[in-house]
């Protein structure tokens, strides 16, 4: 089991951005710091603020990387165009906002590090919890250092935590159709950051996503690969953070992936 050379040194920054950027905020958050970008989707001061700093850490790790932040995307979508730069950081400084700006977990920061629109290394950082998930492209998956292997065993009806909001009613209804006869339906997290450890632990076997953001996913996908569970594209090509077309499968194994894609007419 190997980690990426530069593992402990973008561990040790976002662990110091929780500390000193993200946690003061937690369940202290001013009306006033709270910012609605689109209609459901939240910005906080802790976002903007962790975001500048995360990307000052990881320019002086790695100067000749792009940065690619969710905030900076958000003011210039113009900063899209570098997700195929030779090398790039994608950072959600604060994946799980929602749940974060009302006070309740989870929450994390998500780090992946892209070479030419393919992801080679993942951080998945849970600041409540100080848990450090790591992927490192083809040497295997970590949680805290202790190799991540997802099992894909199934008791009783597998889970399936389906991410519709972003749907048309009407693929909602279609995707929850399908689905209640095969599986249990569980909650989403509402945090990728969580969604993925969750699916390589085994609490969770299946799941869709229909908004598939470079920051939301490109750290995550490669965690759960890594780690022995599937997801990619619904017609199985892999995953690329510059692609913006929508709908992704995961499952904690290729196994559940294969049935979950003969249940999911797509």
């Amino acid at each position: 089991m190997e980690s990426h050379p530069l593992y402990q040194q973008v561990t040790d920054l976002m662990r110091s951005v929780s500390e000193d950027v993200i946690l003061p905020y937690f369940q202290n958050l001013k009306q006033s710091e709270i910012e609605e970008k689109s209609p459901g989707d939240l910005v906080t001061v802790a976002d903007k603020l962790s975001e500048e700093k995360l990307s000052e850490g990881l320019k002086r790790i790695l100067p000749e990387a792009t940065i690619v932040g969710e905030e900076a995307c958000s003011k210039n979508p113009a900063i899209l165009d570098n997700l195929s730069n030779e090398a790039v950081w994608i950072i959600d400084p604060i994946d799980g906002t929602g749940n974060f700006a009302s006070g309740k977990t989870p929450f994390g920061i998500l780090i992946a590090l892209a070479e030419a629109d393919e992801t080679i290394a993942g951080w998945i950082f849970d600041p409540i919890r100080n848990r450090i998930c790591h992927a490192f492209k083809g040497h295997g998956a970590t949680i805290d250092g202790q190799r991540a292997t997802s099992s894909g065993k199934v008791m009783g009806k597998p889970k399936a935590a389906l991410a519709t909001g972003f749907m048309t009613p009407e693929q909602r209804a279609k995707t929850i159709t399908q689905a209640t006869p095969h599986y249990e339906i569980v909650p989403i997290p509402k945090c990728a950051a969580e969604q993925y450890p969750l699916l390589a632990s085994g609490d969770h076997h299946v799941t869709i996503f229909e908004r598939t953001l470079a920051w939301d996913h490109a750290a995550g996908i490669l965690f759960l690969n890594e780690a022995g569970g599937k997801a990619c594209r619904w017609d199985g090509t892999p995953y690329r953070p510059s692609n913006d077309t929508t709908g992704m499968l995961g499952a904690s194994s290729p196994k559940l992936w294969e049935e979950a894609r003969q249940i999911f007419d797509r």
